[in-house]
C-alpha cells in the first residue's frame, strides 16, 4: 500500500475572517480559510486550496492587477507572496503587527499596507521570468515611505486610476489623500466631517470625485474647488444597524454597503439611488467586494461561516456555501468515493462533491447534534444518529428524509452503524446502555440488545453483515451475532473505556480503541487479542496554554478518538485529540508516519513550547478577556457587567485542535480527516491524467506548424497547439485536419483535453460556417470518450452546456433562414403576374438579396481558406 500521501485540499470550511478578493477576471474568488487560502472558480464550478499555511490566521490578502501573484498577511504580521499559476511562493516578510487594510496600486508596481494606524508603502518585487528559467531573478521587497498621521486604526485602502495617489479611511472619523510620490503643487488633505469611524473612501472613475462612507451610514460626496469640500450628504437607513463594510466600482458608479444586521443594500452614484437590497445572513456581513465587471457580488459573514456571490441584476445566487458551525463529529466516504458526508454538534449534515469542493446538499431536520453517518451499499442512501433520539434515513436523489426511526422512550444516541444489506440500521445510546435495531423497509424497532454497563461510544458491522461490534465506556467491546436464533454476545475486556471500533474489511480482525491511548487488535472467531500497540507516545505533540507539562510529558488525556482500515487492511489510521494522525502497519505493529493536521498557532494544542512572555498573573494571555474600547472589537466576550453589548455569558476561549473522524476512499487513494481546521483530503494522486507534453519546453509555434505540415502528426500538433494555447494556431491546426482522419485524432487524444476541445468546437460552430465539420469533432469526441465524460460529468459539464448553447444558436439560425426562404417564395409567387407582363423578365431588386447573401458566404468560405496566412 501507498503511504505517501499530501494534503490536497480543504472542505468543510469556506470562509473564516479578513477579505475576499476577484481574481482580474472576475472568474475566481480568493477566500482565507483560518491559516489557508481556497479559490473558487465560478466559471468551472470547482475549488482548490492554496499548498502554503500560515502560522496564524489569515488577516489580509492581496492581489496584483494581472492576477499572477498574491500576498497574504496573517495576524502575526507575517506575510507570504505567492505566484498563484505554480503555487509556490516566492518571498517571506515580517510586518510585526496585525495589518488591518492591504491594496495594491492599478499599475502594479506598489502595494499600500495598514499597520494599526501606521500606513507603508512597498515596491513590489519583480516577477519570475517565466521565459527564461537561467536567468530567473527574484528581487527582493523594499519599502518606499510611510505615514503616521493618523490617530486609530485605518480600516481601508484605495488608489487612484492613475496610480499616483492612494486613500486611506480611518476609525479616527478621517480620510486621508497621499501621495506615491513627489507631485507638483500637491498638498496633503484630510478630509473631516463624519461622526464615527470611516469604512470606505473612493475615487471616481474620472478621479475628480471621492465618496466616503462611515459606520453610521453617512455618505458624503467630495470635490476639488482649490481645495476638497463635501457637495453632497447621503444617509443609509437600517434602523439600529450600523455599516460593517462597504465596496465601491467605479466604473459602474456602484455602491455596496453591507450592514450589521446582515442586509445589504446596492445603490448607484452620485444620485445615490437604492437598486437593491436583501438580508443574506442572520450576523453582520464582514466583508463584501466586487468584481470587475460590476456584475457580481461577494460577502463574507464570519460568525456563521458564509461565503456568498450575489448576481444583482439577474438576482440569483452565483456561489452560495457555509461550512459546519460547531465542529464535526463523523465524516465518511460514499461507496463511488465522489461524495463525502459530515456531521455537526448544529445539527446539519453536509454531503460534499471531492472533485468540486463543493457542499451539494445540507439537510437540518435533526434538532440536536448529529453524532453518526453511514451510507447505504447503493450510495443514495445516508444513515444518521442525533441527540434528539431519532435515527433518520435520507434519500438523496430526491433531497428528503424518507424514514425517522425513534424508540418508545427518547434516548439520545451516540453512535450508528447499518449492515452491508442496508435493511438493518443499529443505533447505541447513552442513557439506556442499550443498543436499538431497526429494519429499514418497515421502521419497525426488532430488538434492544441489552449487556453493556456503561454507554455505548461506537458500532460497527462486519463487512460480510454477520457480525455486529460494539463498545462501551464499561472497558468491553462485545461482539453480537444479531442473525442467528440464539443472538449471542462475546464480551472483550479491556483496561480502559473504548472509544471507537473499527472492522478490517475481510471481517477477520477487530481493532479496538480505547482511553488509554492504546490500540488493540481482536480475531473476530476467536475472541482474542492478536496484537496491541501503545500510541500515546505516538500522538503526543502539543501544548494547549493552559499545560502546566511540555508536549512530551502531556500524555493523560492523549488518546485515538477514531480509527479507520485502509481498503486493503494492512495499515490502521489513527486520530484524536492532538495535532497528528499517525497510521499504522497492522501486520508489523509500527508506526509508518506521522501527519500533522495544523501548525496554526491560533489553535491550541500545536506549540510543542510556550513562550512566557504570553504568561499574565490573569492566566494566558490569549485568554485574558479583550478590553477594546468599542463594540466591534469587543467581539463579543465580556465579564458579566464589565461592558455593554455582546453577550453577558460569554467567556474568551481558544479553539483546540483535534480530529473527530476519518475515512479512507474506496479506491486507497485518498482519506478525509474532519479536523478543527475543516475536512482535510490528503491524497497521494493529486492529478489523475498524466500529461506528457507538460515536460516538454520546446513547443513553440513554429515546432506546431513543423508537426502539423512535415510529420503530420494530427494528435500532436492538436496536444501542442492546446498546450501552447494560442487561439490562431490552435484554429489553423483544427481546420488543417483532414475530415477523414478527424476519428482517429480524437481517439488518440488524452482525455484530460476533451474539455478544452469541447469549448473549442462550441466557439467555432458559433464563429464560423464549419457547422458539419463541427458537428463531426462532437460526434468523435462522444464514441471515442462517452465512458470518461460519464465518469467526469461534473468537470465536463460546463464545455458540454457550451456546445449545446452552439447547436441551439445555429438551429435558431436555421429556423429563420427557412423563415425567411418561405415568406420569399411566397412574395415571389406572387410577383408572377408582374413578370408575365414585363414580358418574362423578372426585376433585379428581387434577386439582390439572394446576391448579397452569396457573396457574404463566399467571402466566409474565402477566409477559412486562408487561415495559414501570417501564421509563420
Amino acid at each position: 500500500m501507498k503511504t505517501d500521501y499530501k494534503f490536497s485540499d480543504l472542505l468543510g470550511t469556506v470562509y473564516h475572517e479578513g477579505n475576499l478578493l476577484f481574481n482580474p477576471e472576475g472568474t475566481h474568488l480568493f477566500s482565507p480559510v483560518g491559516n489557508r487560502v481556497t479559490v473558487f472558480d465560478l466559471v468551472n464550478n470547482k475549488t482548490f486550496t492554496l499548498p502554503f499555511a500560515h502560522r496564524k490566521n489569515i488577516a489580509r490578502l492581496g492581489l496584483t492587477p494581472r492576477g499572477d501573484r498574491l500576498l497574504s498577511i496573517d495576524d502575526q504580521g507575517k506575510a507570504i507572496f505567492t505566484d498563484v499559476a505554480r503555487r509556490i511562493t516566492t518571498h517571506h516578510i515580517s510586518f510585526n503587527t496585525k495589518p488591518t487594510a492591504l491594496s495594491f496600486s492599478p499599475n502594479g508596481k506598489y502595494f499600500a499596507v495598514a499597520l494599526g494606524r501606521r500606513v507603508e508603502v512597498w515596491e513590489v518585487p519583480p516577477a519570475m521570468d517565466t521565459d527564461d528559467d537561467d536567468d530567473m531573478d527574484i528581487g527582493a521587497m523594499k519599502r518606499h515611505h510611510r505615514h503616521m498621521q493618523h490617530f486609530d486604526d485605518v480600516k481601508e485602502i484605495e488608489w487612484s486610476g492613475d496610480s499616483k495617489f492612494f486613500l486611506t479611511a480611518s476609525k479616527d472619523l478621517t480620510a486621508r489623500i497621499w501621495s506615491v510620490n513627489s507631485e507638483e503643487n500637491f498638498v496633503y488633505t484630510v478630509l473631516s466631517g463624519h461622526k464615527q469611524g470611516v469604512v470606505g473612501a473612493w475615487f471616481s472613475d474620472d478621479q475628480e470625485t471621492i465618496y466616503t462612507v462611515s459606520k453610521d451610514g453617512a455618505v458624503f460626496t467630495w470635490q476639488y474647488n482649490e481645495k476638497w469640500e463635501i457637495v453632497g450628504r447621503h444617509y443609509f437607513m437600517q434602523g439600529s444597524a450600523y455599516v460593517q463594510c462597504a465596496a465601491y466600482h467605479a466604473d459602474k458608479n456602484l455602491l455596496v454597503a453591507g450592514y450589521s444586521n446582515g442586509v445589504f443594500a446596492l445603490y448607484e452614484m452620485p444620485d445615490f439611488t437604492q437598486i437593491h437590497t436583501l438580508s443574506i445572513s442572520r450576523n453582520e456581513i464582514d466583508c463584501v467586494t466586487i468584481n470587475k465587471t460590476g456584475e457580481w457580488l461577494a460577502f463574507g459573514a464570519s460568525k456563521l461561516g458564509q461565503l456568498l456571490v450575489w448576481e444583482w441584476q439577474s438576482e440569483s445566487y452565483i456561489l452560495k456555501q457555509q461550512g459546519h458551525l460547531d465542529s464535526m463529529n463523523a465524516l465518511v466516504y460514499s461507496p463511488d468515493g465522489k461524495r463525502i458526508a459530515t456531521t455537526a454538534d448544529d445539527g446539519k449534515i453536509k454531503i460534499w462533491d471531492v472533485e468540486s469542493g463543493f457542499c451539494i446538499f445540507t439537510f437540518t431536520d435533526h434538532t440536536s447534534g448529529v453524532t453518526g453517518c453511514e451510507w447505504a451499499r447503493k450510495g443514495n442512501v445516508l444513515f444518521t444518529s442525533s441527540l434528539d433520539g431519532s435515527v433518520r434515513a435520507w434519500d438523496l436523489i430526491r433531497s428528503r428524509n424518507f424514514r425517522t426511526l425513534t424508540t418508545p422512550t427518547r434516548l439520545s444516541f451516540s453512535c450508528l452503524a447499518v449492515d452491508p444489506a442496508g435493511e438493518v440500521v443499529a443505533a447505541g445510546s447513552l442513557d439506556s446502555f442499550d443498543i436499538h435495531l431497526w429494519r429499514v423497509e418497515t421502521g419497525q424497532l426488532l430488538d434492544r440488545l441489552s449487556g453493556h454497563e456503561g454507554p455505548v461510544s461506537s458500532l460497527a458491522f462486519s463487512p460480510n453483515g454477520d457480525s455486529l461490534v460494539s463498545g462501551s465506556w464499561d472497558k468491553t467491546a462485545r461482539i453480537w451475532n444479531i442473525f442467528s436464533r440464539t443472538q449471542t454476545s462475546e464480551p472483550l475486556q479491556l483496561q480502559s473505556d473504548v472509544l471507537d471500533v473499527s472492522f478490517r474489511p475481510d471481517s477477520q480482525q477487530v481493532a479496538i480503541s480505547t482511553l488509554d491511548g492504546q490500540l488493540s487488535f481482536w480475531d473476530v472467531a476467536e475472541a482474542t487479542q492478536v496484537a496491541l500497540i501503545d500510541g500515546r507516545r505516538d500522538i503526543s505533540g502539543g501544548r494547549s496554554n493552559t499545560d502546566r507539562r511540555t508536549a512530551a510529558n502531556a500524555l493523560g488525556n492523549k488518546a485515538f478518538n477514531t480509527i479507520a482500515y485502509s481498503t486493503d487492511g494492512h495499515c490502521l489510521l489513527a486520530g484524536g485529540n492532538s495535532k497528528y494522525i499517525c497510521l499504522y502497519s497492522v501486520l508489523g505493529s509500527t508506526l509508518v508516519k506521522k501527519f500533522t493536521v495544523s501548525v496554526n498557532l491560533a489553535l491550541a494544542g500545536t506549540q510543542e513550547f510556550l513562550n512566557s512572555k504570553n504568561m499574565t498573573e490573569a492566566g494566558p494571555l490569549d485568554l485574558v478577556d479583550d478590553e477594546a474600547s468599542d463594540a466591534e472589537g469587543q467581539k463579543g466576550f465580556r465579564l458579566p457587567g464589565s461592558r455593554r453589548g455582546g453577550d453577558p455569558g460569554q467567556r474568551q476561549n481558544s479553539t483546540e485542535v483535534k480530529v473527530s473522524g476519518l475515512s479512507f476512499s474506496p479506491s486507497g487513494t485518498s482519506f478525509c480527516a474532519a479536523s478543527t481546521e475543516g475536512l482535510l483530503i490528503y491524497s497521494v494522486d493529486t492529478d489523475v491524467t498524466f500529461d506528457p507534453y507538460d515536460l516538454d519546453i520546446t513547443i513553440t509555434r513554429k515546432t506546431v506548424l513543423a508537426t502539423l505540415r512535415e510529420q503530420r502528426d494530427f494528435p500532436k500538433a492538436m496536444a501542442m497547439a492546446f498546450r501552447l494555447n494560442q487561439s490562431d494556431i490552435t484554429k489553423a491546426v483544427f481546420l488543417s485536419i483532414p475530415h477523414g482522419d478527424v476519428k482517429a485524432t480524437v481517439s488518440q487524444l488524452p482525455p484530460t483535453y476533451m474539455p478544452r476541445l469541447i469549448r473549442f468546437v462550441a466557439g467555432q460552430m458559433e464563429s464560423s460556417p464549419d457547422f458539419e465539420l463541427c458537428m463531426m469533432w462532437l460526434q468523435a469526441i462522444a464514441n471515442a470518450h462517452g465512458p470518461w465524460l460519464t465518469a467526469n460529468r461534473r468537470k465536463a459539464s460546463v464545455q458540454l452546456r457550451l456546445g449545446a448553447r452552439a447547436i441551439g444558436i445555429i438551429r435558431d439560425q436555421v429556423r429563420k433562414l427557412v423563415d425567411g426562404n418561405r415568406y420569399t417564395s411566397e412574395y415571389l409567387s406572387m410577383q408572377v403576374p408582374e413578370a408575365d407582363e414585363m414580358g418574362g423578365v423578372m426585376p433585379a431588386s428581387v434577386f439582390q438579396p439572394g446576391l448579397d447573401q452569396l457573396m457574404d458566404s463566399d467571402d466566409l468560405e474565402s477566409q477559412s481558406e486562408s487561415e495559414w496566412d501570417g501564421l509563420d
